[in-house]
């Protein structure tokens, strides 16, 4: 892993690739088509859930009224689709090194 805690595209490719030894194109390919796939399913408005690992869930917001923090004036915020992940409960403990 890089040294800012962050795992990449590429750091996946390669672990796929010295964990199922396929080439270093053919696994950075299997890592851009899985996550392609899960993209496309999140545009098109499905949720996507991988077992033991975790949810992809989109919700709707609705219009309300929020504050500019620096004037204090109320602003209205528009609707929009947010999404969240939500951790299963095996990668939770897994996290907790349960």
């Amino acid at each position: 892993m890089s040294d800012t805690n962050t795992l990449t595209r590429a750091e996946l490719g390669d672990d796929v690739h010295d964990q199922i030894g396929l080439s270093r194109s053919e696994s950075v390919q299997l890592v851009e088509t899985v996550l392609d796939s899960v993209s496309s399913a999140l545009v098109r408005g499905e949720n996507v859930k991988i077992s033991s690992f975790g949810s992809f869930v989109l919700r709707d917001k609705n219009r309300r009224m929020g504050r500019n923090p620096k004037t204090g004036e109320e602003v209205p915020i528009e609707p929009r689709r947010v999404l969240t992940f939500r951790p299963s409960q095996i990668m939770r403990d897994r996290i907790n090194g349960k």
